[in-house]
């Protein structure tokens, strides 16, 4: 179940509201327990015993170490809580693609494969098991004292809003707001709640399907066919469909979390009017950033260390197993590859040149390295990727095959275009900020009331009328 199909939004949520803010305040945590099991159990019915088991032996695990007097006791109880969390990740996403790659090794030296197992991929299990470790290291750092109650660190792994695509909600952000949110339950937090939902699910529904079922048919397409002016339409619908899609969902998700009390990060901030691609990524899935920043690069050693070439390494590190925490592929260990590459050019001498260049040339330049890597990171191998990059600079203007768009398609993708770049704009910032931060007076309220419900009203359309509705985060 997703956000954005017929089922949630036409009977699961509005059924979970009623009852939800019907209630008394001491029953509504556990019925969020409830509802989110269902929500997840809807989407793999085969794995909710698995994951409420690694919660249950989570839950414990990290209690003992809380307790454990020494610190021996305590990094010997952290060790099994990251073996335990990582190897259930390992198992179920990465695998068979570590079969597969020794069984073509062993081919290529004549010695029989090995047999590839059936495993499905939980959903989500990237984003609970990145709030699994988030808890157990906040804990042992001393940054927050556990969840007394096993309900309570259940909600807090398995909340339904931020369960299959985050935003990634760290313990020590929201540990205080699972015990008690009353003071968050307000008119003004459900409306503006509301009001995020409905324009995330517009960008999610009415903008990034529409783009991408267009960019599917690039993607798809026999490079020798094409000519490299629609390839890099097809690539920028990508660009866009990936963004629109994600940030969609965080912000539906952010609205969702808004209305019942919770507040969550911001996920996205422009990220194409990014400046480098450092800048890039403290505006694209910055939960992540955080978390790869807190959990895995300052504990490498950060930016502190007595060698530029092991504060490279550390960079080389975090991005290389960032493209591998977004899927088990080739495809996304050089997405990440090519990411902390920029990275370490950005500290090697790039940032140099961009301020040289001046702001306009370093987001055309950014831009066009961030589509580069969305190949990469869409395309279904290394070989087509290839195919794709090198059309997109074989400056070929002959299409031997008739490639056709919808008219709704050029339409969204300057709507698109004008929304991902309208950040260059500084006042459009300060507008973005405003609309979803402002008190709420009766004429904003009256205006914010027609947009939610209109857009709603044409998201809802779209869904029920439209068989393409495809969420790219879903398998992460």
């Amino acid at each position: 179940m997703v956000f954005s199909s017929g089922l949630f939004l036409l009977y699961f949520f509005p059924v979970f509201l009623v009852v939800y803010f019907g209630m008394p305040h001491r029953y509504k945590n556990l019925f969020l327990l409830l509802a989110s099991v269902l929500f997840f159990y809807w989407g793999a019915p085969l794995f909710v015993f698995v994951v409420l088991g690694s919660v249950l032996l989570d839950y414990y695990v990290v209690r003992a170490m809380y307790k454990a007097g020494e610190e021996r006791r305590k990094r010997q109880w952290l060790l099994v809580s990251l073996l335990l969390n990582l190897g259930l990740l390992g198992y179920f996403k990465y695998f068979n693609f570590f079969v597969q790659n020794i069984s073509a090794v062993l081919s290529g030296l004549h010695i029989h494969s090995l047999p590839i197992a059936q495993i499905a991929l939980p959903i989500g299990i990237s984003f609970f098991t990145f709030k699994k470790i988030s808890y157990c290291m906040d804990v042992y750092r001393g940054q927050h004292a556990p969840f007394d109650k096993l309900q309570n660190y259940a909600l807090f792994i398995l909340l339904f809003p931020e369960l299959i695509a985050g935003p990634i909600v760290r313990f020590n952000e929201i540990a205080d707001q699972i015990t008690d949110r009353r003071n968050q339950e307000t008119i003004h937090n459900k409306l503006m709640g509301l009001f995020r939902f409905s324009i995330g699910l517009s960008k999610k529904v009415l903008i990034a399907n529409v783009v991408g079922a267009e960019a599917d048919k690039l993607f798809a397409a026999d490079m020798t066919t094409v000519g490299t002016p629609v390839v890099w339409l097809g690539v920028v619908a990508y660009s866009f469909q990936i963004y629109f899609d994600f940030s969609g969902y965080s912000d539906m998700a952010i609205g969702i979390a808004r209305m019942i009390g919770f507040k969550f990060p911001e996920n996205f901030d422009n990220p194409y009017i990014a400046q480098s691609i450092t800048d890039f990524w403290r505006r694209w899935h910055i939960t992540l950033g955080r978390w790869m920043r807190d959990y895995l690069y300052i504990p490498l050693g950060g930016n502190k260390v007595k060698t530029k070439t092991r504060l490279y390494f550390n960079l080389a590190v975090v991005f290389l197993l960032s493209g591998l925490w977004h899927g088990a592929s080739w495809n996304f260990v050089v997405w990440g590859i090519f990411h902390g590459f920029f990275l370490i050019a950005d500290r090697v001498f790039l940032l140099r040149v961009y301020k040289v260049i001046g702001r306009l040339p370093s987001i055309v330049v950014t831009y066009c390295i961030v589509l580069i890597g969305w190949v990469y990171f869409r395309s279904p191998d290394l070989p087509t990727a290839n195919a794709i990059v090198q059309k997109m600079f074989a400056f070929d203007f002959t299409t031997r095959h008739p490639f056709y768009f919808l008219n709704d398609f050029y339409v969204l993708m300057v709507v698109a275009g004008v929304l991902s770049f309208a950040g260059v704009w500084n006042k459009f910032e300060g507008w973005q900020q405003n609309v979803f931060t402002a008190t709420l007076t009766n004429k904003r309220t009256l205006v914010m009331g027609a947009v939610c419900y209109a857009l709603l009203m044409l998201s809802i359309s779209s869904v029920i009328s439209s068989d393409f509705n495809p969420f790219i985060y879903y398998k992460f």
